[in-house]
């Protein structure tokens, strides 16, 4: 059986398997790709077991990184929470995994990364590397059993505490909302020790993704307290990114952004609300998507040679050990973000 490589972004079969594959995810996705490539200058390829011309039967997506920094590797697919092989014989799997362990040392790259959403399915000689946990909230049950389905002495007062603040909601795609969502976002990972993403990664979203993409913004009076970014594929609408000005906590102002976000969703008809991955340590995080009603499950990440481990800290490990960010200024915060995201994929 023979393997072969296709370029995601031009190849026009690609998004027709998307179109037809149930695993497929907006991680997948031409937009989310192209925002890659933008950005960080990461080249998708995807490999398949479909000869050319033919309609594409099946394929697995990767990122090929080149860094001065952390070295060359493989990975399916950087700064996207999961990203399933889009295969359905398991014999297409391993032919595809022995193609790309070849590739890896000829390339000398360091290793292999994929990432599950679903069932894990091991190729030989790939290890659990790396455990999340996963968030996704079934949509299919009425407004109301969803609206109870949120915790009542958190969740639901602070969606009614921000009624009775009278919380102003905006939602779109524009620069002005965009710079708010920003801001937020610098006070949130400031807060968490952590630099925050290349805001040329958010434009890149904004111009890729068109219509699929909403920024949505709560104000208190004039004041942005709260921003979430949401992407749409398929049946499926994804919380990706989030930031708050803690001083407005109390208000409910992301809480309320969570609830429009589901009402909307239920009123296009859409199926899954993916409220994104959360590391095992952060407890606070993985309560609060709880408290959405979200059901929880086990993200797993695999690596060939299964005994290699990073010899650079991520970015997040990186800061959040020094907390560094506490004690220097915004600009150079924002600067750390665009010099060292792309190193970290």
């Amino acid at each position: 059986m023979s393997v072969y490589e296709i370029n995601p972004l031009s190849d026009p079969r690609w998004p027709e398997l998307l179109e037809r594959h149930p695993k497929a995810s907006v991680f997948h996705s031409q937009a989310w790709l192209a925002s890659l490539r933008h950005t960080h200058g990461y080249e998708p390829v995807a490999f398949t077991t479909t000869g050319p011309g033919a309609p594409l039967r099946n394929g697995w997506v990767f990122c090929r990184i080149r860094s001065w920094l952390t070295g060359r590797r493989i990975v399916s697919l950087p700064f996207s929470d999961h990203c399933d092989p889009l295969l359905e014989d398991p014999e297409d799997l391993e032919e595809i995994s022995c193609s790309l362990k070849r590739g890896q040392q000829e390339d000398h790259c360091r290793y292999i990364e994929y990432r599950f959403a679903s069932k894990p399915e091991v190729p030989q000689d790939f290890e659990r590397y790396q455990e999340f946990c996963l968030h996704k909230l079934d949509l299919q049950p009425s407004l109301e059993d969803l609206f109870h389905g949120l915790q009542e002495s958190s969740t639901q007062r602070k969606i009614r505490r921000a009624e009775r603040e009278a919380l102003r909601y905006q939602e779109g795609s524009s620069e002005a909302l965009l710079q708010q969502f920003y801001q937020l976002l610098v006070l949130t990972r400031r807060r968490h020790h952590v630099p925050p993403q290349p805001r040329k990664w958010f434009s890149s979203l904004v111009s890729y993704f068109g219509n699929q993409i909403r920024i949505r913004v709560a104000f208190n009076k004039e004041t942005p307290v709260a921003s979430i970014i949401t992407l749409r594929f398929k049946n499926t609408l994804v919380y990706k990114y989030g930031g708050a000005d803690d001083r407005f906590f109390p208000l409910g102002g992301m809480q309320m952004l969570l609830w429009r976000a589901i009402v909307e969703a239920k009123q296009s008809q859409l199926r899954e609300f993916d409220l994104g991955r959360s590391d095992l340590q952060a407890k606070g995080l993985i309560v609060f998507k709880d408290r959405v009603g979200a059901e929880r499950s086990s993200l797993c990440y695999f690596r060939y040679p299964g005994q290699v481990r990073s010899t650079a800290l991520s970015s997040d490990r990186m800061f959040r050990r020094r907390k560094l960010l506490s004690y220097i200024p915004g600009r150079v915060i924002t600067a750390a973000g665009r010099l060292l995201y792309r190193h970290f994929g």
